[in-house]
């Protein structure tokens, strides 16, 4: 594929062999984001898990102290005065029979789903559909419970849900460039630090092996990895 101009120019002023701070990684992507839109700061971090054993997989929330600068629409499958809870709390859309409809139609038009335990079992016949869009709600992540307004909250608050993928990274965003530095560093701390506490006690040698930090439209920076794992 051919290389643009902007991504040869910014190639040529990055040392991909340099590791670097938090602070310094944003800094240098904050100042050469060149494109018409305010890209995302993602975060790619290569853990030493074999996630094909149940007991080395890596999956769990965290809730970013400055948000994720994305508006996120949130359907609660919930009944009776639970779907009133729901709406009152901020979801886009709350109900039951009507959206579980929909859903099998193919319409999908939200980023979380949150359930009450009470509608998994009609939910749960609907994994096929929602499962490969990363939509299944989980009581690991809490999205499975009865205090759907709390869950509202939490994620229109900012938080997110992560899992290690087949080859043994974790993928997220963690916020907007137009975020203040700190703003960012922090939000990368609280994921990096979730990420430390969930180590399976199972998983051998190096845990945290690679991290880097990247603009939607940029390049990745490797981050220092032993700043991480002191704090």
């Amino acid at each position: 594929m051919k290389m643009s101009k902007r991504m040869k120019a910014l190639k040529a002023i990055t040392d991909r062999k340099k590791e670097h701070t938090l602070a310094e990684a944003i800094d240098f992507l904050k100042n050469n984001s060149k494109v018409k839109f305010v890209e995302s700061l993602d975060c790619a971090v290569r853990l030493g898990v074999d996630p094909r054993h149940a007991d080395q997989m890596v999956r769990g929330t965290v809730s970013l102290p400055h948000g994720t600068g994305k508006q996120v629409k949130v359907l609660a499958i919930c009944k009776g005065p639970k779907i009133q809870e729901a709406l009152d709390a901020g979801a886009d859309h709350a109900g039951f029979e009507d959206y579980l409809e929909k859903i099998k139609e193919g319409w999908a038009d939200v980023d979380v789903v949150i359930a009450t335990p009470d509608s998994m079992a009609e939910l749960g016949k609907l994994g096929k559909i929602l499962g490969p869009k990363g939509l299944m709600p989980n009581p690991k992540s809490g999205t499975v419970t009865m205090d759907v307004a709390k869950a509202v909250k939490e994620v229109k608050a900012g938080k997110i849900e992560f899992r290690v993928d087949k080859t043994g990274i974790v993928h997220t965003s963690l916020g907007n460039l137009s975020f203040e530095t700190t703003q960012l560093v922090e939000n990368a701390q609280s994921f990096l630090n979730t990420i430390q506490k969930l180590k399976p006690s199972s998983a051998k040698g190096q845990y945290v092996k690679t991290i880097y930090l990247s603009s939607t439209m940029g390049v990745g920076l490797s981050i220092k990895r032993d700043e991480i794992l002191a704090q």
